[in-house]
This record gives C-alpha cells, sequence and structure tokens, in this order.
C-alpha cells in the first residue's frame, strides 16, 4: 500500500496559508534519490544526470539538482531560459529537441550546451549557422523495429518520431567528423516508464555496440553515451519500484563486457531522468467539495484534470489515500472528478477508497514529474500553487496559484474599444 509523505495534521496546518487544491513536493525524498543514482552510477568517473527539466520545469525543484552537482536536459528556448536563470551553462546542459527552431540552436550554442542532434537535417542546419561547429556534437539514434526484453516488447521505436536510422548515425557521423567536431555522443530513448531493472542495461548493450562499430568503421571518438529517460515508477500499489542499484550494476557489467575489450573504457555515462528522480516524491492534495449520487457514486474536488492530465489523457492510475483514513477499509466504490465540462476530468474511475465525507483531504500521489508541468487552462480554470515540504519540516512555496489576472494577461482588449 502506497503511504503518502505527508500527514492530515501537516496539511491541516499548510491549508491556513496555501489553500487546497495544491502540488506538494517531497524535499528530502528527492535529495535521497538524487544521491542514489548518483552513487549507483558512481563506478563510471563521468557519469553525469541530466535532469529532464520538462517533467518539472519548477525553478525550486531544478535548484536541488543542481546544488547536488547534477545538469539539466532542455527541449525548447524557455526551458533553456530557465536553465540559464538558475546559473547553469555549458556542459551542466542537455539541449534534447525536435522540430528544433534556429532560435533553439542558436541560445543552446551561446550557453555552450551539449546539443543533441533529433534529425540527419540538423547537421545541415548547424553547419550553416555556426563557424566553426561545436566540437563536441550528439546525435539520437533509432533502431526501428519493436524494443523488447526478452519476449516481452517495451516499445515500438519504428513508430517513433525521433532520431537517425543506423545508416543516417553513420553519414551523420562522418560529416560531422568532416566538419570538424572531435568528440561525440551516443543518444536513445527507446521506452517510457519501465518498472524492470534490465531496461537500462539492454538499452546500453545496444548503444555500447553501436558505439564499437561507430568508432571502429569510422575512427570517431565516443566521448560520451547518454541513456536518457525511460527508467519509470510503480503508479500502482502492487507494482515493484525499479532498484537503481541492480540498474547502475547491470549497466556496469555490460560495459565491462562491450567496452572496456574495444579499448572503449573512457566513455563517460548520462542519463535524463525525470519521472524517476521526482515522480514519487510530489502528490496533489485536493479537498472534497461535492457529491453526487446518480447511476454511480462521485466525489467532486477542487482540483481538476487542468491539475494532473494523465488520467484525462491517458486512462493512466494514481493512486489516492483519503488523509487520515490510511487504515479504514476501502469499501466504498467512487468516481473522483473534478469541475471541467468534460466527462474524461476524472481522477480515478471504480475506485474502492474508505467512506468519504465533504471536507476531506485527498492525497493523489506520483504527480511530482509531468504532473504541474502538463497542466492547461482549459474552462478558465486556474493552474494550483507549487510547494516544496522541505527536510526540516517547513513549507517553501515555489510557485504561487494562478488568478485571473495571469488568465487575461495575453490577451489585448484593447481592439474590442475600437
Amino acid at each position: 500500500m502506497k503511504q503518502p509523505f505527508v500527514t492530515l495534521e501537516q496539511v491541516k496546518e499548510i491549508v491556513k496559508t496555501h489553500p487546497t487544491p495544491f502540488h506538494l513536493y517531497d524535499e528530502k525524498g528527492i535529495l535521497e534519490n538524487i544521491r542514489r543514482t548518483k552513487q549507483a552510477f558512481s563506478w563510471n568517473p563521468g557519469f553525469q544526470e541530466y535532469f529532464a527539466v520538462k517533467a518539472a520545469p519548477t525553478p525550486g525543484l531544478l535548484n536541488l539538482f543542481l546544488q547536488e552537482g547534477m545538469g539539466l536536459d532542455c527541449s525548447s528556448y524557455t526551458e533553456l531560459m530557465l536553465a540559464e536563470a538558475l546559473g547553469a551553462s555549458g556542459d551542466r546542459i542537455v539541449f534534447s529537441s525536435n522540430c528544433t527552431p534556429k532560435e533553439d540552436f542558436a541560445y543552446a550554442h551561446r550557453l555552450g550546451a551539449i546539443i543533441n542532434l533529433d534529425d540527419y537535417s540538423d547537421i545541415d542546419t548547424i553547419a550553416q549557422m555556426f563557424s566553426p561547429i561545436p566540437e563536441t556534437i550528439c546525435c539520437r539514434f533509432n533502431p526501428g523495429g519493436y524494443f523488447s526484453i526478452g519476449n516481452d516488447i517495451m516499445d515500438n521505436p519504428k513508430d517513433s518520431k525521433y532520431g537517425f536510422t543506423k545508416q543516417q548515425l553513420f553519414d551523420g557521423f562522418r560529416r560531422l567528423s568532416a566538419l570538424g567536431v572531435k568528440h561525440f555522443g551516443l543518444h536513445a530513448f527507446l521506452a517510457s516508464n519501465t518498472v524492470t531493472n534490465d531496461y537500462y542495461p539492454v538499452l546500453a548493450g545496444q548503444l555500447f555496440q553501436l558505439a564499437v562499430e561507430l568508432h571502429q568503421e569510422l575512427g570517431v571518438h565516443i566521448s560520451f553515451i547518454d541513456l536518457s529517460g525511460g527508467i519509470g515508477i510503480p503508479y500502482l500499489p502492487e507494482e515493484q519500484a525499479n532498484d537503481i542499484f541492480k540498474i547502475g550494476e547491470g549497466v556496469r557489467q555490460v560495459y565491462e563486457q562491450v567496452l572496456i575489450p574495444a579499448g572503449m573504457g573512457d566513455i563517460s555515462l548520462m542519463a535524463e531522468l525525470g519521472r524517476f528522480m521526482t515522480g514519487p516524491y510530489g502528490c496533489l492534495i485536493a479537498q472534497t467539495m461535492h457529491e453526487k449520487k446518480i447511476y454511480k457514486d462521485y466525489i467532486g474536488l477542487d482540483a481538476c484534470a487542468v491539475d494532473l492530465m494523465r488520467p484525462a489523457m491517458y486512462g493512466a492510475y494514481h493512486h489516492i489515500t483519503v488523509l487520515g483514513k490510511e487504515n479504514a477499509p476501502a469499501d466504498h466504490l467512487y468516481d473522483v472528478t473534478g469541475g471541467l465540462c468534460e466527462n474524461n476530468d476524472k481522477f480515478a474511475v471504480d475506485r474502492l477508497l474508505p467512506k468519504v465525507e465533504m471536507g476531506d483531504y485527498l492525497c493523489i500521489h506520483d504527480t511530482g514529474a509531468h504532473g504541474y508541468s502538463m497542466g492547461y487552462n482549459y474552462n478558465g480554470k486556474l493552474r494550483s500553487a507549487e510547494l516544496l515540504l522541505k527536510e526540516d519540516g517547513s513549507v517553501q512555496l515555489l510557485r504561487r496559484a494562478e488568478t485571473p489576472r495571469d488568465y487575461f494577461s495575453t490577451l489585448d482588449f484593447l481592439h474590442l474599444f475600437k
């Protein structure tokens, strides 16, 4: 059974200053996970985690990673702006994007970021833009087909819009080398939210073997290999969490089997984990405000899908705890909803919970990544605040709740009166 990192008593204290709904993050849990990840890959001296900004683009969270010596993975101009505002530059930033505007490449180049090219045509773009071309460039690989572990198909890269084919990769490295690139990186993201310790080692084996082939055929120097994201979290209570130490050890074994014999033991490893780093250490706290009984029993919250889009968008499961009733029997069947004019605005469908009373506080688990960041303003709904539960038990406001002034701030009303 999932246990929340915050108690009913703590929430009652928090709402005296910050009304629900709000996203709450666990500083202690995030910092401990950062340190575990660093330790799990400490056998590789050059290892660096670049937190995926898209997962939680909140400065107060990003700063935790920078303070621990990690970097940031950015995918857009504004994410680069966030990184720069926090003092990140150079190899503390990986810029990994697709369908990329020239101004985004220019900004990444100005910051000295490691640029990860998604498409063969990007080579023409950067060759025309930069003289000299950056000496370090990464390219994203898409092997096509299905990505499987044993007999289990994990994902379908052939339908993915990302990356170079193998032939494009060889042609691209050859051309980039001629243009002056001296240090190459390989990157691949072949499956999402995997709950298995085998994903990274299997992916690493494919990329390590590819690196050997590239080095032997082209004579290029592979400086680093970016395993990107894909390590998931157990959204379902019965799922077993990934063990980052077993993952790190699995990658080490493959590294020693493939790269060391090829004389390529100087390759640094990188990761761009987002969900794994912060997902379990965030929750959405909402209060019950409406109960409806028709053909089903509905519990309405003061939060809705603008605060957490995943259940409505994907039918994704997020566990729900009724705070203060953690040990009560879950013997009432509810749909837990928000107030959008959309029938998919449901945090849970046919979910067994303890008897819910109006005014109860619900903790919706595992919103620390791709939770707040995927929010929107449909129906004129306003996005909630983000708060950090500090290690000492205090609470820090990371982002205030939106107001109607924020909602209307991009509109130009003047033309209505001309």
